[in-house]
């Protein structure tokens, strides 16, 4: 009972302190939108958000430590495939992920007035009911990583929300990998589960969060998607099994 009601408390301090730092960098975010070309705009918006979660994620007592940045190449850019739990994770991997890159994101959010402006400077925008609309989602992430950006995508589609490790991997990121030929990074997150759980509604829980890259991984000569697919899901829940372990 006690942490159901100081999960609202939690919850509120955290909305409260979300729209006074939003409104911050509101016109920033309105400069970056009107006046800035691609992908000048999602630099300048990315490099923004990491010094606004920066002070966000401390402030509600979620700050973020990220591991495994010596991974990322200099020079090169990636599909940055991340485990999906919360809500939470996509403010987490944007100002996470070195450099600039964009999220696969749900485009039902591009409403919410204010936030949807800038929601959508970071996000390859799909609505996942559309098949035209994840076809031209998919053409968009080409164009992300032809502009020499990251882009991240989490291959579990919706949240998990099972006891398991990790939901199945749909196909998108890998076969993009092999008709890009842009190496996949392996991101796992660890903790948004319990700072905000997806079965409940208006509540949040402050405990530290962290995002540790694993090594590239790319697809073998001859390799098809569904097997380079299994390969990288087994390496990252492998590694969770592991945290898990070392942790009890």
């Amino acid at each position: 009972m006690f942490k159901s009601i100081a999960g609202r408390f939690f919850a509120l301090w955290g909305m409260l302190w979300f729209i006074a730092t939003m409104l911050l960098f509101f016109p920033w975010f309105l400069y970056c939108r009107w006046f800035l070309p691609e992908p000048k705009r999602t630099a300048a918006f990315i490099s923004a958000s990491r010094l606004w979660m920066g002070i966000y994620l401390p402030m509600i007592g979620c700050p973020l430590k990220v591991r495994g940045t010596s991974n990322f190449q200099k020079g090169k850019n990636y599909i940055v495939v991340c485990n999906h739990n919360s809500l939470m994770d996509v403010p987490v991997t944007s100002p996470g992920i070195p450099g600039t890159n964009k999220t696969i994101a749900k485009k039902e959010f591009a409403k919410v007035p204010l936030f949807g402006i800038i929601y959508q400077l970071g996000s390859v925008l799909v609505d996942r009911k559309s098949e035209q609309s994840r076809r031209d989602g998919y053409q968009q992430m080409k164009a992300v990583l032809e502009m020499g950006l990251h882009m991240c995508i989490y291959p579990e589609g919706t949240r998990n929300k099972t006891s398991e490790p990790l939901k199945p991997f749909k196909d998108g990121a890998f076969r993009l990998a092999l008709e890009t030929g842009k190496p996949v990074m392996p991101a796992l997150l660890y903790h948004t589960r319990g700072v905000m759980p997806a079965g409940k509604i208006f509540f949040l829980w402050p405990h530290p969060l962290e995002m540790h890259f694993l090594p590239s991984m790319s697809p073998a000569s001859g390799e098809s998607v569904k097997a380079f697919r299994e390969r990288v899901f087994e390496v990252m829940k492998t590694e969770l099994i592991a945290a898990e372990k070392r942790k009890n």
